[in-house]
């Protein structure tokens, strides 16, 4: 059942901000939420433009992941815009909210991470299998998946009534914590691989590549949960009638630490990948600043292997 999103504030012809400006906590609120969104977008819209504009990225299938998981993270910094400037809350009861449509981004990342995960496990430690079987359009097809079980899961959610919403809602929550079972499981995993596995490999370009996505690929997810965390442990408590209730989007911190990732996944990107840092200076960050474009002549040579 979609519930009416409609409130004085609205009825009147416009959305209320998200603070009073009574105090400066309220001026500090909202200029944080402007660079948080900013940083956002330039962020991870550096890696999507970056990947784009390199063939050699686009045909490797971790990069595949990485664009997925960039382009989520641009549009949860341009949600920011909305949930974080104006007055919205969403969830039970909703209000000014766009029936979680925006908030539901970061369930496209969870499962793209879980994939990835698995990518990397299999890449390295059955490369004979990996390069027979997954294909650089079956990962594209995975990624599409994604997005087609989150946004029928939020459709299902908004059409049906609200007592199957409410089990569906339930249901979403045990079925995340699986994932984050998986997830962890796979992080020492890959962690136990890239520590001991590799390191009896001789000395090669591929094996600093297949440490290279390792080391990205278990920084993310460290850092996706830890700080997405808060917030579902919260969400947790507040069906359990004990959680902390924040006046709007803007104001609830762990909605902001979880958002936080659209920041700290494209950093770590950009960080971890000489040939993704070139790419995004030489696309992108070179054009705007020429000096940048010197800056990184260290990494010219430094590639990835296909996988």
């Amino acid at each position: 059942m979609l519930l009416s999103n409609i409130t004085p504030g609205s009825a009147t012809g416009g959305v209320a901000l998200s603070v009073d400006f009574d105090s400066p906590e309220d001026y500090f609120i909202f200029i944080f939420q402007i660079l948080f969104a900013t940083t956002t977008v330039l962020m991870a819209g550096t890696v999507v433009v970056g990947i784009c504009a390199t063939r050699a990225l686009r045909l490797q299938n971790r990069f595949i992941f990485m664009l997925n998981t960039s382009v989520c993270d641009t549009l949860v910094g341009f949600s920011v815009y909305y949930l974080g400037l104006f007055d919205v809350h969403e969830g039970y009861p909703s209000r000014n909210g766009t029936y979680n449509v925006l908030t539901s981004l970061l369930g496209v990342n969870i499962l793209t991470f879980l994939f990835a995960q698995f990518d990397r496990y299999f890449a390295v430690c059955h490369p004979f299998i990996y390069s027979r079987f997954v294909t650089r359009h079956f990962v594209i097809a995975v990624n599409i998946y994604c997005w087609l079980y989150n946004f029928a899961h939020l459709l299902a959610r908004n059409l049906l009534p609200l007592s199957k919403a409410t089990q569906l809602y339930v249901f979403s929550i045990v079925f995340f914590q699986l994932i984050v079972l998986t997830k962890l499981v796979m992080t020492i995993k890959l962690y136990v691989v890239a520590r001991f596995q590799l390191e009896k490999d001789p000395p090669s370009a591929e094996k600093e590549s297949k440490k290279e996505s390792l080391k990205i690929i278990i920084f993310v997810v460290i850092s996706f949960l830890v700080l997405w965390c808060p917030s579902f442990v919260n969400i947790v408590l507040r069906f359990l009638g004990k959680g902390l209730t924040f006046r709007n989007e803007a104001t609830n911190l762990f909605a902001i630490m979880a958002r936080l990732n659209a920041v700290s996944t494209p950093a770590v990107y950009i960080w971890g990948s000489p040939a993704l840092r070139e790419a995004t200076v030489r696309t992108v960050w070179g054009r705007v600043c020429p000096r940048c474009r010197r800056r990184i002549g260290s990494c010219h040579g430094k590639g990835d292997s296909k996988n």
